[in-house]
């Protein structure tokens, strides 16, 4: 989820910090860090997940997350309370509304519910809900900077509510929003859709990927393979891997099986993906940077990229696991993403739009029940 704080020099071999203002060709300003405020309270009553106490984030649990009664009850709860905090903070994207603003009203609505935030303090992270702006790929820490008309915002939430974690995103728009950011949102909602729809007790994973890349393929969309899914449930991340393109994974679905699909999709930028470990990154030889808690392949060197040669076309970046995912960092097109010095936030180098949509889902014998909708 976090780049590791002990390996700046690769981070910086992969990441552009400039600070470059300037967009070409387009009227929205770059996104800048704003000033972030100190972390809240959260009541001592409330059980708290065993990484908070520590700044290093658990990684990844071996098993997939499979329930009993009490267990799945516990999960449609924890869904359902992160799916109602979610679209409570959609109704306050506005033009003048800071995202500080927003993650305050979250944390305020999950501690109400006797639940906790679970961002607050994974890895170190310093607020309860992450905020992704316009170019933000992921992990948008909010702070002061006040929403402007025809921004579109992917708020990310994820609640601990008696042992279990709930989660789920959405990209929502902020008044009048252009034709390209509208379709480069629905498309992603579809995505999501068409790979729910094909979950059932006994499906192989791969169809997932499949489904979403023939989608894509449909659009002209470019499928990111770097990155795969992880799952979620009694932990914050767990197995299985799952793959979002076209693959051989043999791995298939489990009745009473809970994990995540979550897609991110992205206009312009370059190949970039986050190791899964230290140990993979100094063996390989590639180029890759850790990334906290999260699993995925390396790219062969910091110059690869996706042909792109006659296509304008978006990225669709996919997450799906059994509960939360931490999600893919890719771009199509520019000369690298930019990651802030606060080790969190990603960005697309040349200031193109991202946007994403993640839900929760109980595998059934009737096929995939949704936890995360109201």
């Amino acid at each position: 989820m976090q780049l590791s704080r002990t390996l700046s020099g690769i981070t910086n071999l992969l990441f552009n910090r400039s600070n470059v203002d300037e967009l070409p060709g387009i009227k929205r300003k770059r996104l800048r860090p704003g000033k972030v405020s100190p972390r809240q309270p959260v009541p001592s009553d409330i059980p708290q997940p065993p990484y908070v106490k520590s700044r290093k984030p658990p990684g990844i649990v071996s098993g997939p997350e499979v329930h009993d009664e009490t267990g799945i009850d516990c999960m449609r709860a924890s869904g359902r309370l992160a799916a109602q905090v979610l679209e409570y903070a959609g109704s306050l994207v506005k033009p003048s509304i800071t995202t500080d603003e927003i993650d305050q009203a979250v944390h305020q609505m999950i501690i109400d519910n006797g639940a906790y935030p679970s961002p607050l303090g994974y890895g170190g992270f310093p607020k309860s809900v992450c905020t992704s702006v316009n170019e933000c790929i992921c992990h948008g820490i909010p702070d002061s900077r006040a929403l402007e008309d025809g921004d579109i915002v992917n708020i990310d939430v994820t609640v601990y509510l008696n042992g279990y974690h709930g989660d789920t995103s959405k990209t929502f728009y902020c008044g009048e929003v252009d034709g390209e950011a509208k379709k480069l949102v629905q498309v992603t909602k579809e995505c999501l859709d068409k790979a729910i729809s094909v979950c059932a007790p006994g499906v192989e994973y791969k169809k997932i990927g499949k489904t979403i890349q023939d989608h894509a393929d449909i659009h002209r969309y470019g499928v990111v393979r770097q990155f795969v899914g992880h799952g979620v449930g009694r932990v914050f991340h767990a197995d299985p891997v799952i793959m979002h393109y076209r693959n051989k994974d043999p791995g298939r679905m489990i009745l009473n099986q809970t994990f995540t699909i979550g897609v991110e999709t992205l206009v312009d930028g370059i190949d970039f993906c986050l190791g899964s470990s230290m140990e993979n990154l100094l063996e390989s030889g590639n180029c890759g940077a850790i990334a906290r808690g999260m699993p995925c392949h390396f790219a062969n060197d910091t110059s690869s990229t996706l042909a792109t040669a006659g296509r304008n076309h978006l990225i669709v970046f996919v997450q799906l696991h059994c509960f939360n995912l931490t999600e893919p960092m890719l771009t199509i097109g520019s000369i690298n993403p930019i990651m802030w010095d606060d080790n969190w936030t990603v960005v697309t180098e040349d200031g193109s739009l991202s946007a994403q949509f993640e839900h929760t889902i109980l595998i059934t014998k009737d096929g995939a029940e949704i936890l995360t909708q109201c």
